[in-house]
């Protein structure tokens, strides 16, 4: 099995008197823009996923919207809050135990994915700082999701997968 890691793109600042509730707060024009990219760069490097799951926030949600329009094919897109930004680990690693597909994105938000990694990878501290946009890839080699059963296999910083999609930066 293939989990990949997707952290949601550029939000609008909470700090902005306009900005919603954490929950709600959505992609900034420049977000969406560079999270197009972003996802179709990460379309040349990874095997298409059979499944998404995301996070129930705005802004995780919109980001997987736009990687299944990268990915140019249906693909089911699950949510599920095992993914908010201050989940334990521990729960999206139980979802993906219970998954049979080959290659599942995952859509979310730091620090859950940057400690997802960690757990898999069988580290007791973070092995990725996922930045907006940024994604890495690991691979589950004996039986099921556990921990210390992934290896990292790649870190895709966003601004290499924009210009895998051909943007100039």
């Amino acid at each position: 099995m293939w989990v990949h890691l997707l952290r949601h793109g550029i939000a609008i600042d909470p700090t902005d008197p306009a900005c919603p509730t954490d929950p709600e707060r959505f992609l900034t024009e420049k977000g969406r823009g560079r999270t197009e990219l972003a996802a179709r760069g990460l379309r040349r490097v990874i095997e298409l996923p059979t499944l998404i799951l995301a996070s129930p926030y705005v802004r995780a949600r919109q980001t997987a919207e736009i990687a299944l329009t990268a990915f140019g094919t249906e693909i089911p897109l699950e949510i599920t809050d095992a993914l908010v930004p201050m989940a334990d680990p521990s729960k999206l690693v139980e979802v993906l135990r219970g998954r049979s597909e080959a290659s599942i994105l995952c859509v979310g938000h730091a620090p859950n994915l940057d400690l997802v990694a960690a757990l898999l990878s069988g580290s007791d501290d973070p092995v990725t700082s996922l930045k907006k946009a940024g994604a890495a890839s690991l691979e589950i080699r004996s039986g099921r999701p556990a921990a210390g059963n992934g290896v990292l296999v790649g870190v895709y910083p966003a601004s290499v997968l924009r210009r895998l999609a051909g943007a100039d930066e």
